[in-house]
This record gives structure tokens, sequence and C-alpha cells, in this order.
């Protein structure tokens, strides 16, 4: 018992002392640089703590392997008081002091962002393959299929999340995250009973190293990042472009904006799933982006704010066919791509996904917080997906006049 309130006392007295650090660092920061306190301090600190290993009252093993110590003090303490020194020097130190208070708050949001996110890019690289290697007549229909639930569980989450608010009060958004959890429980637990096959037989995947020199594999990822573009570019900036065009509030435009943009989409998908047997992949993928050049210019410059919502829902339709139409074209042309090519895949759509509504909100805060200039300036993301398919067209026939050209050739098959 008197060891825990030692350490108590103990734990009570540092914290203190490092609070006070910061109205000390402040008062040396009036009159010396930044970077001159931190060396002084720095040099303080390695002469006390050689006193202490010289006096043999901490003791120091040096024949352990440094190196993970050595990167982790890259950012803490180098990165840490460096940034935290200089926060101080532009605040004060009860700002810089608050910030840090908040700092384990903060962390527990962003750890829970960072396993969401995690989990979900988890299911996002895994369902394809899973689907993929399911004995099914139409891959691709299948696939379009798959992806429409996407947009289906959207609208669910918007409907059902605006409502739960509604009769409840903003408040409650802990329990209806609580809520909303019990979804991928209940499939964590569904999926321990589901058989699963397997896309490629052990051995027989291409080897990271040689699909990452295939031509064509970097064509799929363009259009990955292409699609993501066209996708996101939009639907994070619907519910914002419909309550900006049509002066409404958050929740109308919630339901206007994102709710009708992911309808058509899912409509899209489905459609393609039930007629995709008949129809090019590639070349309805094109005339798709055509369609999307024409969603995004109407949105960006028709006067009328209805006229330029109903381009944000012609947009979703347009889409709808672009992420999964290109993991079906890849799967088909690169069948030994295996489960890191799906990996690799989606990875170059979500930095579409996020690239995209970055560069949209960068153009249009240079232009005075003008939405629809920055999604006039999207219509290079269809523009540039355009070109790619024409590029995996050209290489997908390039390769199979090749593998014909050596079917003829002396030794090459007959």
């Amino acid at each position: 018992m008197k060891s825990r309130k030692k350490a108590a006392a103990a734990a009570i007295a540092g914290n203190v002392i490092f609070g006070l650090s910061f109205m000390f660092s402040r008062v040396v920061l009036l009159t010396v640089d930044t970077f001159v306190m931190l060396a002084l301090r720095f040099s303080l600190a390695f002469l006390a703590m050689n006193v202490l290993v010289c006096a043999r009252v901490v003791k120091v093993d040096l024949k352990k392997d440094l190196r993970p110590l050595l990167a982790l003090g890259l950012f803490q303490p180098v990165l840490y008081f460096t940034f935290e020194s200089l926060g101080i020097k532009l605040t004060n130190s009860v700002i810089s002091g608050s910030m840090i208070a908040t700092v384990p708050v903060a962390g527990m949001l962003l750890g829970a962002v960072f396993l969401y996110a995690i989990g979900g890019g988890l299911i996002e690289v895994l369902i394809s393959p899973i689907v993929e290697a399911c004995p099914t007549d139409n891959k691709a229909s299948v696939m379009s299929l798959l992806h429409s639930f996407y947009c289906w569980g959207s609208v669910g989450v918007i409907l059902l999340s605006t409502l739960f608010l509604q009769l409840f009060g903003k408040g409650s958004w802990t329990v209806l995250a609580l809520l909303w959890a019990l979804l991928p429980l209940a499939n964590a637990l569904w999926f321990t009973k589901v058989p699963i096959a397997h896309l490629t037989e052990e051995g027989e995947g291409l080897p990271l190293g040689k699909l990452l020199t295939n031509k064509l594999f970097w064509i799929f990822a363009a259009l990955m990042f292409a699609a993501g573009a066209c996708e996101l570019s939009m639907s994070q900036w619907a519910s914002a472009f419909a309550e900006s065009g049509l002066g409404v509030s958050k929740t109308v435009g919630d339901l206007a904006g994102p709710c009708l943009f992911a309808v058509l989409m899912g409509c899209a998908r489905v459609i393609y799933a039930k007629f995709g047997d008949r129809l090019n992949l590639l070349n309805t993928q094109m005339l798709s982006a055509g369609l999307c050049v024409v969603a995004y210019l109407l949105a960006a410059l028709s006067p009328n704010p209805l006229l330029a919502l109903l381009g944000c829902g012609l947009c979703g339709l347009s889409v709808g066919i672009l992420w999964p139409g290109t993991i079906s074209v890849a799967s088909r042309s690169l069948p030994k791509g295996g489960t890191a090519m799906f990996a690799l895949l989606a990875l170059f759509g979500d930095l579409g996904c996020s690239g995209g509504p970055t560069l949209v909100g960068m153009v249009s805060g240079a232009f005075g917080g003008e939405l629809k200039t920055g999604l006039l300036f999207a219509v290079v993301f269809p523009v540039f997906l355009i070109a790619a398919a024409l590029a995996c067209k050209r290489a997908l026939r390039h390769r199979k006049a090749q593998c014909l050209g050596s079917q003829f050739t002396p030794g090459g098959g007959g």
C-alpha cells in the first residue's frame, strides 16, 4: 500500500512539473529562439542522465539493439518537443497546455476512426475476391450486384440515422453508434459459417514483384483511381451542394444530395447485374464516364438549382459501374493476380476517393468557396478514366495479338 502511495505521489509530482514546464518554456521563448532553447534543454538532460548513469543510480544496457529505440526517439522526444515548443511560442502556455490535456480524448476518437477504417478496408479488400471466387456464370454482373449493396447500405444509414436523431435528439448519437456496431458484429458471426472458395490455388498466384511490373496492372490502378475520384468528388460534396444550392437544412441536404446519388448509383449497378452479359464492360465504362462528364457540367454550370441537383443524381447513375467494372476486367485479364491484386486496386481506388474530393475542396477554396467551380474542375477525372480505358483496350488487344502470334510460331502450339 505504501509503495502505491509513493507511486501515485511521484506521478502527481511529475505531471505538475510537466504542466509548469509550459509556463517556463513560454518565459524562455520570449527571449531566445525555439531551437536554442531545445538545444539547451536536451544538453542539460543529456548531462544529467550521464551523471546518474556514472553514479550507478540508473542502469543502461548498451548491448541490446538500440535501433528501435532510436526510431521511437525521433518521434518522442525529438519531433514532439519541437512541435510543442513551436506551439507554445506561437500561442501561449494556457492554450498549449489545454491542447495537450485533450490528447487522451482525441487519441481515443482517432483510435476509433483508425480501427473502423482498418475493418472497413479489410472488408472492401476481401469481399471482392471472395465473390469473384464463387462459381457463378457471369462474374461481372455478380460483382456489380455485390457493390450495389454498398449503395443500399449508404441510403439505409442516412435514412435510419436521420430518423433516429430526429426522434431521440442529436445527443443520442452515442447510442446510435452502438446500435450500428451490432451490424458488423452479426456479420462477423455469420462469416464463421460461410464456406469460402480460393481465388487461386496455392502457389499459382502471381508474385507481387511480377504484378507490380505488369503494365496492365498499372492501367487498372489508374482506372481505379479515376473511378474513386469520379464517385467521391460528387458524393462527398453532395450534401453541401444541396444545402447551398437549394437553401435547405443539413438534414434535408443529406436526404436530397447523398441519398439521391446513392439510390441512382445502386440502380445503375443492379441494371448492369441484370443486363451486363449483353454489354462490353470497357465500352460501358467509357460511356458511363462520358455521362459523368455531362453530369458534372450540369451540376457546375446550370443556373437552376433543381437542374444542378439532377446533375448530382445523374453523376451517381454514371459512376455506378466504374469501380466494380474495373475489378471485374482486372480479374478477368489477370486471373492469377490473387488477393494482393484486389488489395492494391482497392488502395488506388481509395486514393482516388480521398484525392478527388480534396482537390475539389482546394479548387473551391481558391475561388472563394465556390463549390461549383470545384465540381467543374472534377470533370478531369472522368476524362482521365476514358483515356485509361482506351489504353486498357489497346493493351488487351496487343496481348491478344501476341498470344495468337505465338500459336503459329514453331514450337508455339497449335
